[in-house]
């Protein structure tokens, strides 16, 4: 079929839109463990594990509930508390403009959601930190809602469940603000511990800084991913900073597992 008249001129057939042909966007993942093209609804099924080598993909807040947490059984505490901007911190744009950024980006309006919930029918404080939202990092509305949290736990007696998504450590842009939440965190985890209460710390890819130097390190049992990043200053930080050659699987959780850490 030609798709010119015989005055040579176009015709609608030729101008007509076709529709593109081919796989839906978003239908496939590319495994970064193993490199496989694996279909996205499987891994999904599979807890956001690769079918093919068990690598972990990173798992949302709200699918991480899902997952863990009985049916519509969680009670989110402290939706309400936002970031502020204590020193007018700004780089390449100001810290008001990032946080704005990121909360539109992921919905999120910080790095941490806690609240009570029930796994397999028993009552809990869970919480959560999201490397989706600056890395997870450690600011003041983290520390708070975290440190609410394990008090929460400490009043009603609950068990407690951090999962730890960090690689950001505490947030530069809060300064010392920022960096004194490690202690808040850790002491309200010790009066926890103090009044016999459970703290079950799950690390999760990566943890790291400020968060693994503190509350993620002190459970009374630890949980990692395989092959999560667990550390403080990264290893070609270390490396870098040494002069020295790491052993293999440095700062990965099987690493830790095999020295006691985990």
């Amino acid at each position: 079929m030609t798709t010119t008249d015989k005055t040579g001129q176009r015709t609608w057939l030729q101008d007509m839109k076709r529709p593109k042909r081919g796989v839906p966007e978003g239908l496939w993942l590319r495994c970064d463990g193993c490199g496989a093209t694996v279909f996205r609804n499987q891994v999904e099924e599979n807890l956001n594990i690769c079918p093919e080598c068990d690598y972990h993909f990173y798992v949302p807040t709200a699918v991480r509930i899902r997952q863990l947490l009985d049916p519509e059984s969680f009670e989110e505490w402290y939706a309400d508390i936002r970031p502020g901007d204590p020193l007018g911190f700004a780089d390449r744009k100001s810290y008001q403009e990032r946080l704005v950024a990121e909360q539109q980006r992921t919905g999120m309006t910080d790095a941490c959601t806690v609240g009570r919930g029930y796994m397999r029918g028993r009552p809990l404080v869970f919480g959560m930190t999201d490397s989706a939202f600056i890395m997870g990092s450690m600011g003041s509305v983290v520390g708070e809602k975290l440190c609410r949290a394990v008090e929460q736990a400490t009043e009603r007696m609950l068990p407690l469940v951090i999962i730890s998504g960090s690689g950001g450590g505490a947030r530069m842009h809060e300064g010392i603000i920022s960096l004194m939440q490690m202690g808040k965190v850790s002491a309200a985890l010790a009066r926890f511990r103090k009044a016999g209460g459970l703290f079950i710390s799950v690390l999760t890819n990566p943890t790291m800084g400020g968060v693994a130097a503190s509350f993620a390190s002190l459970g009374d049992v630890t949980i990692a991913e395989p092959h999560a990043l667990v550390g403080f200053a990264g290893p070609r930080v270390v490396k870098a900073t040494c002069k020295i050659e790491l052993p293999d699987g440095f700062q990965t959780s099987e690493f830790l597992l095999k020295h006691g850490f985990v």
